[in-house]
């Protein structure tokens, strides 16, 4: 039985099928044990990153822990999750519409106890390692741009690169909006940043240092919204990945699913 509902995770599964590049077989006698199926060890992938279990344990006798590590990383390397990605953002916008006018971000430190490329100290486990997502988010949650990074990093400066991928990505999509606002919390109520903002004509609404301010008076509490549903994948929750590529490779994956959920809930009251 699938961890996500067929009717979320089968149109996933088919855009990603049609997304993998040929592969042609360039042994000169051919194979003698035939090929996993690409849609066996992506199910295997869906059910690593929602429960959050190691290869081994997701494996069995149809697929083995080997297989699916091997066909993880290539598709990484064709980088088929990022198109996934914009194709499904893509959807969401030609069917409901991305209301990309109002934006919020914010950062959300997890756990990460084997360490690796993205891992730092964490300021709020005790110096553990874990690590960060910057997360960009539309004015219903929806999730843009998903920046992994250390722990110990401070929020606004990941802020930054965390913009260069949503033009990037508003760029792909074909709707740039014009002087859109983002919601911010007291962590990045820096003047650089004000600064940045004020070049990539964005109007920034970021809570003052030393003020307490109700997350639902800005829109604030939709990246909060949205960092709860990342939260709510096993690998995300406690990344066991050490590599940078397997953990955007995860969280491109994890955003297809928020995404694809988000159309179907929305499009049921918009599209009946």
């Amino acid at each position: 039985m699938s961890v996500v509902p067929a009717s979320i995770i089968a149109p996933i599964r088919q855009e990603f099928l049609a997304l993998l590049p040929d592969r042609a077989d360039a042994h000169p006698l051919g194979c003698h044990n035939p090929r996993i199926p690409d849609a066996v060890v992506f199910d295997r992938l869906v059910l690593a990153l929602v429960s959050g279990m190691g290869y081994e344990r997701v494996a069995d006798e149809t697929c083995s822990a080997t297989t699916i590590r091997r066909r993880r990383d290539e598709w990484i390397d064709a980088g088929v999750a990022s198109h996934l990605v914009i194709a499904v953002l893509r959807a969401y916008d030609h069917m409901v519409g991305l209301e990309l006018d109002e934006l919020s971000a914010d950062g959300c430190i997890a756990k990460a106890p084997s360490g690796g490329e993205c891992a730092g100290r964490s300021p709020v486990d005790r110096g553990k390692q874990g690590i960060k997502r910057s997360q960009l988010t539309d004015a219903h949650g929806i999730p843009v741009v998903t920046l992994p990074a250390g722990a110990n990093t401070r929020d606004h400066t990941l802020l930054p690169e965390t913009l260069d991928g949503f033009t990037a990505v508003a760029q792909e999509l074909g709707c740039a909006p014009q002087r859109p606002a983002l919601s911010l919390d007291a962590g990045y109520d820096y003047q650089p940043v004000y600064a940045d903002l004020a070049e990539r004509d964005i109007t920034p609404r970021i809570t003052p240092r030393g003020t307490k301010t109700p997350i639902q008076t800005d829109g604030r509490w939709v990246v909060e919204r949205t960092n709860s549903w990342m939260n709510n994948f096993g690998k995300l929750r406690r990344c066991t990945e050490r590599r940078r590529a397997c953990v955007e490779f995860y969280l491109a994956l994890a955003t297809v699913i928020i995404t694809v959920r988000s159309l179907i809930r929305r499009a049921w009251y918009t599209h009946r």
